[in-house]
């Protein structure tokens, strides 16, 4: 499949990544560009031994992974690589199918996806909804790309802004998680490298129980949270400062500012 990446930020770079280490895409068929950073363009394309697009051509394949905030600016960059027959697959956070659609001026596949920066490690929680138009064979290529660089789940379109403030943020999260932890140790007394190799050891021990066990996260807490032992302290001022309510409010902001994001953008292009 020939297909052409606008945007080689972190997203894409993370896609290119495990989609090309699992043989989804092929190097010799990649293709991308960025509106204004030269320099990185030049690092992607050397990195993975892809090519920049140097003049107007069809793709099979379209992958939006620019910012959101640059789409609009973007989109007529867009329309003279687009054929009735191209596939069209969204990474952009709270612009909707249809409003890429009428922005493009496109009545053709489009797939709009969300996965996170764990594809460049073949680990991405990726959520995937469709329009009418794909064909069987550009919906099962689409899965099979986002499943080569981690978990896909095919959604409706109204659950993306959740699940982008869920799984799309979400490593973000987990590494604030993280930072903070260390930060921790280091200030009651840990060596800084000691605290965290300890931290990231915990987490991706804590990770692959959760995958791995079958049991769920509320058993795997209690089984070690001992009566009047030290988890059972830990967890105990965690629940004193709120911490389940601060994460509740974290999805939900992050919700919120998809859909947000997406209403502005939209009301942009209505006055130009």
């Amino acid at each position: 499949m020939k297909t052409l990446f606008i945007g080689a930020g972190s997203m894409a770079h993370a896609l290119m990544s495990g989609a090309l280490k699992a043989g989804v895409l092929n190097s010799e068929e990649v293709y991308v560009t960025n509106r204004a950073n030269q320099e990185r363009l030049n690092e992607i394309t050397q990195e993975f031994c892809i090519r920049k697009v140097n003049r107007a051509s069809h793709y099979d394949v379209i992958i939006l992974a620019m910012k959101p905030k640059d789409f609009h600016e973007a989109a007529d960059s867009v329309r003279p690589y687009l054929s009735g027959n191209t596939l069209i697959i969204s990474v952009l956070a709270g612009i909707t199918m249809e409003h890429i659609s009428g922005r493009l001026d496109f009545k053709g596949a489009i797939a709009r996806a969300m996965p996170n920066t764990s594809a460049a490690m073949g680990k991405s929680a990726t959520a995937v909804a469709f329009n009418q138009y794909l064909s069987p064979s550009q919906k099962e290529w689409t899965k099979t790309l986002f499943q080569s660089v981690g978990i896909a789940a095919e959604v409706e379109e109204e659950k993306l802004d959740l699940i982008t403030a869920l799984s799309g943020s979400g490593p973000a999260y987990i590494y604030y998680v993280a930072e903070i932890l260390k930060h921790a140790a280091v200030e009651l007394g840990l060596e800084d490298e000691l605290a965290e190799s300890l931290v990231t050891q915990t987490i991706a021990g804590a990770s692959a129980m959760l995958s791995e066990s079958g049991l769920e996260a509320r058993e795997l807490r209690r089984n070690v949270t001992s009566a009047g032992g030290t988890t059972e302290a830990g967890i105990a001022a965690l629940e004193d400062h709120k911490v389940r309510d601060a994460f509740f409010q974290c999805i939900s902001s992050a919700n919120n500012r998809s859909q947000t994001l997406g209403h502005e953008l939209k009301e942009n292009s209505l006055k130009k």
